[in-house]
């Protein structure tokens, strides 16, 4: 689902500040209401006084002429009904034009009490922007009243704490894993490769030693591709200006003799694109693509062409081949680790390390996310895939 601009957003600012006007605006129209009984029945006894006044002036006087007394009195009845429907009608004009002039202004007041008391609101939503783009270090630090909102800032900064310490670790873990694992596999393979050296050892223990040695590179190449896979899975620590162009350029010159020797034409087109990023990440994520084209082709007369460009603040890596036709539904697939297309499908195995057991494109997808990148692919007709990595791209 896509957000909604923030031209079309509801906010709660506004939300408040409506709310706000539109209580002000009930509350000032009960008022008048009640006044406007009140007034009405004040007004309504005002006749009958001013009649008895009127009658008692004449008395007085002597005037015993009953048709002209009682003209008079029900003029001054008349006169007196007119002008309390005057008074009642102005009294209700005037009152809402005064409750819609302070009711602009009250909605104006409203606007900034709630933008004040939401400022610290505010504080939050920026520190966690800051935390999801750079680092997990920060803290809100709410200053202020011990209200809802402090107390939502505290357990936000605790949580930031449980994060933090939990990344931490498995940054920890990566870097001991990444001794601890190849170390032994390579004292494994020094200790078979000098085993097989040896002119004494019998055929069938070379048979074995080169067996071990193709595990062992196996195992190399799984656990070398599980320790990218969880540090690129981590926010990046440290970026720099880099060439999307020219590390692209360096992974296709690894894999330059592989391609030769399986016979498949590389067609590339490498301009200038910059991003900001890991550099070897990128390189990772740029053999992995080519590696993943060159072992899912077809024997005779396969292709891959990798393009690099800029489009509206955009840097893209693209990468088609040729190749056996995969279903639609096998795509999303394909970016899961350990998932991968039928080992039927493959020209050779890739010479790259850290590939051949599932993780490549899933490492692909783990390194644009780190980037604030995505990956997508697509199953063309003919056979084969179209996969493109987009970044952000920098000046």
């Amino acid at each position: 689902m896509t957000p909604r601009s923030p031209a079309r957003r509801s906010t709660i600012r506004w939300r408040l500040t409506v709310l706000y006007g539109s209580a002000f605006f009930i509350a000032g129209a009960v008022l008048i209401c009640l006044m406007y009984v009140f007034l009405q029945q004040s007004l309504h006894n005002r006749p009958a006084g001013a009649q008895g006044v009127v009658s008692q002036f004449l008395d007085d006087r002597g005037v015993r002429n009953r048709p002209v007394v009682e003209g008079l009195l029900r003029a001054v009845a008349t006169e007196s009904e007119r002008e309390r429907q005057d008074t009642l009608r102005a009294m209700l004009t005037w009152s809402f034009v005064s409750l819609g002039v302070v009711g602009v202004v009250a909605g104006g007041f409203g606007w900034l009490m709630a933008g004040r008391a939401l400022a610290p609101l505010q504080d939050v939503t920026a520190t966690a922007r800051r935390v999801a783009d750079r680092n997990l270090h920060e803290r809100i630090a709410l200053d202020g009243p011990d209200d809802e909102i402090k107390e939502l800032a505290d357990t936000f900064d605790a949580m930031l704490d449980r994060l933090d310490r939990a990344f931490e670790s498995q940054r920890r873990f990566v870097a001991n894993a990444s001794h601890e694992l190849r170390t032994p596999l390579a004292i494994n393979r020094t200790l078979i490769e000098v085993a097989l050296e040896d002119p004494e050892v019998a055929e069938s223990t070379r048979t074995l030693g080169r067996t071990l040695l193709d595990v062992n590179l196996r195992n190399e190449r799984l656990i070398d591709g599980l320790l990218v896979l969880a540090s690129s899975d981590q926010q990046l620590r440290h970026r720099s200006r880099v060439d999307l162009g020219e590390v692209t350029g360096r992974a296709l010159t690894t894999v330059a003799g592989f391609a030769r020797a399986a016979g498949i034409r590389i067609d590339s087109d490498l301009p200038q694109a910059h991003v900001h990023g890991d550099a070897a990440l990128l390189e990772r994520l740029a053999q992995n693509l080519i590696d993943n084209a060159l072992r899912y082709n077809v024997p005779e007369d396969g292709w891959v062409s990798v393009t690099v460009g800029t489009q509206d603040g955009f840097a893209t890596l693209r990468v088609e081949n040729s190749g056996p036709v995969v279903a639609a539904a096998e795509i999303p697939g394909l970016f899961e680790p350990f998932r991968r297309l039928a080992a039927a499908d493959r020209v050779a195995e890739s010479p790259a390390p850290g590939r051949g057991a599932g993780l490549g494109l899933s490492i692909v997808r783990s390194v644009a996310v780190a980037h604030g990148g995505d990956v997508r692919a697509e199953a063309r007709p003919a056979g084969g895939l179209d996969v493109a990595v987009t970044l952000t791209a920098c000046q």
